[in-house]
């Protein structure tokens, strides 16, 4: 079985003399009775009244109709289609560069924390693959043709009450809306609205404007939360020049090499699996479409964002028990001496995540 993986960041482990500050109790985060993070204690204040939006966020849910195809020109769908058939090689944090907008919705598990760090000029935002964003406070205009396309664009703030509101253009064409491979043009234009409902939430609306790959402004609502103590750990990509060697092929290259598997083998694997994966609950179901099978999973695969909960991809054969995913993992299925699958492992770069098969 061919096995694609899905990421290549490696995490920088800190020094033995820094280990101390994963025990860092911070006196400025409001506390429950219990001693946790209070996420719906009042929002901070800076000195002269402002709402305060500092502090490390983590994206914990996407929606809107950024994710709608209907309203994506056909030849961004195409683009999205080909990043799919290979596996979404083509991110740009897999080689190294900057993720841009496309780290806007992102989760946790694609690299979506950011740090606000908030001053009477400036709001700058700090990521953990080491880009940041500077948005300018003074009341400087956001210029209409920036001389320079840049990864991260150019970001202009103000404050409308306690909303945020920063305008963002300039963006270079290289990074993508989203991890599903969205592309768009150097025509972008970003408009971000931060409301900070209590110490421990924001709700960011955003606005999306680009005429070159939409049929008309799309929106997204992303969902943060305040990580309270926590820090944000540097991501290094791997730059050596074996990095990348197990991550290649295209899902055609699968469909050529797939083995036909008989309908009633198939059959033996129909159902729900239940695991844990880096600590939230999974939830797998198999069916059978047109002779093949098909996998729908809950929550869907990387917290990219999504106007639904589950995502359905396909699954090629590779043996009788082992599949290549559109999703880019890798699933085997162990079956009893009846044949039935008893359980199924979901493959990831990390290893082979048990989920076992439910009523």
């Amino acid at each position: 079985m061919t096995l694609r993986f899905t990421t290549f960041i490696l995490l920088l482990a800190s020094t033995a003399s820094q280990a101390q500050w994963f025990d860092w109790v911070s006196t400025t985060v409001p506390r429950t009775a219990q001693g946790r993070t209070d996420l719906t204690a009042a929002a901070p204040r800076t000195a002269d009244g402002g709402i305060d939006m500092s502090g490390v966020w983590v994206p914990t849910a996407a929606s809107g109709s950024l994710f709608d195809s209907s309203k994506i020109q056909g030849w961004a769908l195409d683009a999205m289609l080909a990043h799919e058939q290979n596996f979404y090689t083509n991110d740009p944090r897999f080689h190294c560069l900057p993720s841009g907008p496309g780290s806007y919705p992102a989760g946790a598990s694609v690299s979506g924390q950011r740090r606000m760090v908030q001053h009477a000029d400036y709001i700058a935002i700090l990521n953990p693959d080491m880009t940041y964003r500077q948005v300018f406070m003074d009341g400087r205009p956001l210029e209409a043709e920036p001389l320079l396309p840049s990864w991260m664009g150019y970001s202009t703030g103000r404050f409308e009450g306690d909303v945020l509101v920063i305008e963002s253009n300039g963006y270079n064409d290289k990074t993508w809306l989203t991890r599903e491979g969205l592309p768009h043009t150097d025509k972008l234009h970003i408009t971000e609205r931060y409301t900070r409902t209590d110490y421990g939430h924001i709700t960011l609306e955003v606005t999306y404007e680009d005429a070159g790959t939409f049929t008309e402004p799309v929106q997204a609502t992303i969902e943060l939360e305040n990580l309270g103590d926590n820090g944000m750990l540097e991501t290094i990509c791997n730059e050596s020049a074996t990095g990348q060697q197990h991550y290649s092929g295209e899902i055609s290259q699968a469909d050529n090499e797939v083995v036909q598997v008989p309908l009633e083998t198939l059959q033996q694997y129909v159902g729900s699996y239940k695991g844990v994966w880096l600590g939230r609950q999974i939830t797998t179901v198999f069916t059978v479409k047109d002779g093949a099978l098909v996998l729908t999973r809950t929550p869907r695969y990387s917290d990219t964002g999504g106007n639904t909960d589950s995502a359905e991809y396909r699954l090629v054969a590779q043996s009788a028990t082992a599949f290549d995913c559109t999703c880019g993992l890798g699933f085997i299925f162990s079956v009893g001496a009846d044949g039935v699958a008893t359980e199924v492992s979901e493959v990831h770069v990390s290893g082979a995540w048990p989920f076992k098969r439910v009523p």
